[in-house]
């Protein structure tokens, strides 16, 4: 049992965590023909932008109702009309989803009444769903914006059916996972003679594939169609504690029994999907799944002497570092974590001790540590304390091809037992700087004078 730590400091030194809106508007972007709208300042959304475009290297669709010193006062229903009114004029989107921000969170627009008196005045917009999710950036982090949006998506857009598909089911998916093991875990399903649908499906639209033609709105993922029809689901896979809230409501919603999965790295996890998938489709694992069991079981034979023992410091997001750090924990690694923001999950992290804070506060934990694993702003304090650096998260911004980066299934998690073991072997000896710790300290006591 870990002990959960929050940070006390008057501010973050070094910000871990992103926002809530940022992550929201990242699950509307899973949505096929979407239009992410963040209400707030045009500076809110240029963040947003900016990040997106640097982790993915795509174009990405997002637009603000742009309030100002005056809205902000007056109230922004104004704008908020605008925004809606010329996004489905100039790009005619299948969904808009809209995010509130800190900005208006603190002046209590009633934007769902906004949207009441909108869609009153403007008969026009009958046809296009606007799915609102409140996500004030002062408060919780990036996962929990995503799982507000893909909890109101199932419960504004899902639809109860009075016959199941058989061969039917839906893939819940958390924030922490790439387009590329989306993919994946589509492969698994589909390989059970299953037809999944995911939500989102960023494997869909920010894949890193050239579209035939220009669209202003997202290039493919779930589509409106797809979402409506998973009440008719045999069952939901739920991947990532986050994704709880929305399989609750999808169930109560739609009767659909749901199984949550906290993590896919690892192989027990592993074994526990393929067990359920195989239950679900009446068919025996596929010969392919049981050849890629053998190659990770053969692959951690490999890694494990160089993984044992070692001290790992970990910052993300909770359910991001859940996954990584159960895995480095059943590897032989120790841990040192630090997220950004509280979880169920965190309590029982194998680790002694989880700071809630900054990459300061994982700087400071990482201090003798063998390797570093966070997402791009972590590089610096890296190369201070002279260790090995994985990148590992969002955002990614100095490294090509995150969105196809690969940390689930057995194939997955093979991969990253090579680069984290080649991390350790080109590690081998010792030549991090001598920066002295109170780890140090101990284990230096009594050591000669010409010991150094």
């Amino acid at each position: 049992m870990a002990t959960v730590i929050t940070s006390k400091k008057a501010c973050s030194v070094n910000p871990l965590k992103m926002s809530q809106p940022i992550g929201a508007a990242l699950a509307f972007l899973g949505l096929n023909r979407c239009m992410p709208l963040l209400h707030g300042s045009q500076g809110c959304t240029a963040f947003g932008l900016v990040l997106f475009v640097r982790h993915f290297r795509e174009a990405i669709p997002l637009q603000t109702t742009a309030m100002n010193e005056v809205a902000t006062i007056l109230g922004g229903m104004d704008n908020v009309e605008q925004a809606i009114v010329n996004i489905c004029n100039r790009a005619r989107p299948e969904v808009i989803g809209l995010c509130s921000t800190g900005l208006t969170e603190t002046k209590g627009d009633d934007v769902e009444g906004y949207l009441k008196l909108i869609r009153a005045k403007h008969p026009e917009l009958d046809g296009v769903p606007i799915v609102y999710v409140s996500t004030p950036d002062y408060k919780d982090a990036f996962q929990d914006g995503w799982s507000k949006a893909v909890t109101g998506i199932v419960r504004q857009l899902a639809q109860p059916a009075a016959v199941r598909a058989e061969r039917q089911v839906n893939v819940l998916a958390g924030s922490h996972l790439t387009p590329g093991d989306l993919e994946e875990i589509r492969e698994m399903a589909e390989a059970f003679g299953l037809d999944p649908i995911l939500v989102p499906d960023l494997s869909g639209s920010l894949d890193g594939h050239i579209p035939e033609d220009f669209s202003p709105t997202t290039l493919g993922g779930t589509r409106l169609e797809q979402i409506r029809a998973m009440g008719a689901s045999r069952a939901t896979i739920a991947v990532g504690e986050q994704m709880r809230p929305a399989a609750e409501a999808l169930e109560q919603k739609t009767g659909v029994p749901y199984t949550l999965f906290e993590r896919l790295t690892g192989l027990t996890a592993n074994d526990r999907l393929l067990a359920f998938l195989s239950r679900e489709s009446g068919r025996q694992v596929p010969d392919k799944y049981r050849r890629q069991r053998s190659q990770l079981v053969d692959a951690m034979l490999d890694g494990h002497f160089f993984f044992g023992g070692k001290r790992v410091a970990v910052g993300a997001e909770p359910d991001l570092l859940w996954d990584v750090g159960c895995w480095l924990a059943e590897m032989g690694c120790e841990l040192e974590a630090v997220t950004t923001a509280h979880s169920p999950l965190l309590e029982r992290l194998p680790s002694a001790e989880v700071t809630i804070g900054d990459l300061e506060d994982l700087e400071r934990l990482a201090h003798g540590c063998d390797l570093l694993i966070t997402h791009s702003h972590g590089r610096q304090a890296a190369e201070r304390l002279g260790i090995p650096f994985l990148r590992m998260g969002m955002p990614t911004f100095d490294r090509l091809g995150a969105a196809h980066r690969l940390s689930v299934g057995y194939r997955g998690t093979r991969d990253l037992v090579f680069e984290i073991g080649n991390l350790f072997l080109a590690n081998a000896h010792d030549n991090r700087p001598d920066t002295w710790t109170p780890a140090k300290e101990e284990r230096h006591a009594g050591a000669p004078a010409t010991a150094h």
